[in-house]
């Protein structure tokens, strides 16, 4: 176990420095007056002339050389300084620190709706096997070939156009969070139900498996102290590598319902040439992922039935 932190903590600053470094050059590298790009977001793009942009570019000293500004932000990496903004001029980890909370809560309710929709329907199609599983298979490729953005612009015609019974933007109750959750979990969920019923098949028709029933185990025994702990390993497992799919379905998710977390943030960021926030906003991104899978991964190695024996 301690082998794995250790490594997760190497991947970590791996991560960190490469998230950083690639995303500093991809700003860079972008067409286009970064300086009036910034202007433009400060004092509005009709309020923006050519000595706006020079007044911006000397206050921020963006005519310095790649190798200066590069070198300027690893040193400030290294202090966990994140700089301020280029537009608003705030710190950065305060606005990455306000849009963190509500990016975690949607990754969560939505990671925790695809996890029970996805165990529901994937232990009822595996011991349900025929019509049923084959309706649910046909529904799992339908939403899988949709991306997360479509599946939201479904719910939004449905539940806010068709039906006005749910807010289609913003925050400040329950009810603005239940589309966007929704949106990702049903993205998430036509995936992994299928990794709950393949599972669940493969154990149910394990060895072991049979012998606990014919020991005289009623089926809900059964699958209670013998099938749930082994179906749970690869399930948990998949969920893990699912994170890379609620990160990039967030920053969909969170631009189309005007959600104000991080991916949203991300966004105008990257449109403004914010490049401190852009990078705040990727890094803590890449931070989530490592630490989220490093829970993960302790998690199958403290449900792991072979590693409890050992």
């Amino acid at each position: 176990m301690w082998t794995l932190i250790k490594h997760r903590i190497f991947q970590l600053i791996l991560v960190v420095w490469g998230v950083g470094t690639l995303t500093f050059v991809l700003m860079r590298s972008l067409p286009g007056d970064m300086a009036y790009r910034i202007a433009a977001s400060r004092y509005g793009q009709d309020s923006v002339d050519s000595a706006a942009a020079e007044l911006v570019r000397q206050e921020l000293g963006l005519d310095a050389s790649w190798w200066q500004s590069y070198a300027h932000w690893l040193v400030d990496l290294m202090q966990f300084n994140l700089g301020k903004s280029l537009v608003s001029g705030l710190p950065v980890i305060d606005t990455v620190q306000h849009q963190l909370g509500h990016s975690v809560l949607l990754a969560f309710t939505s990671v925790l709706l695809a996890s029970l929709i996805a165990i529901f329907i994937g232990v009822l199609s595996a011991f349900r096997q025929g019509t049923l599983d084959h309706s649910f298979l046909w529904l799992s490729t339908l939403l899988r070939s949709m991306p997360v953005f479509v599946i939201g612009l479904m719910l939004i015609l449905i539940f806010a156009v068709a039906w006005p019974i749910l807010p289609v933007a913003g925050f400040g109750t329950w009810q603005h969070l239940v589309l966007p959750t929704v949106a990702l979990a049903l993205s998430l969920a036509a995936v992994s139900n299928r990794v709950v019923r393949n599972n669940t098949l493969k154990v149910i028709r394990a060895p072991f498996y049979q012998f606990a029933a014919i020991k005289g185990l009623s089926p809900t025994q059964t699958f209670v102290q013998h099938g749930i702990r082994n179906i749970s390993v690869p399930v948990i497992a998949f969920i893990g590598i699912q994170l890379v799919t609620v990160i990039e379905g967030i920053v969909m998710i969170e631009s189309l319902f005007s959600w104000p977390g991080i991916g949203h943030g991300l966004a105008h960021a990257i449109f403004a040439r914010d490049i401190p926030v852009i990078q705040g906003c990727a890094l803590m991104m890449g931070v989530l992922f490592v630490l989220l899978n490093t829970c993960v991964d302790l998690l199958c190695h403290w449900i792991d039935p072979r590693g409890a024996q050992a």
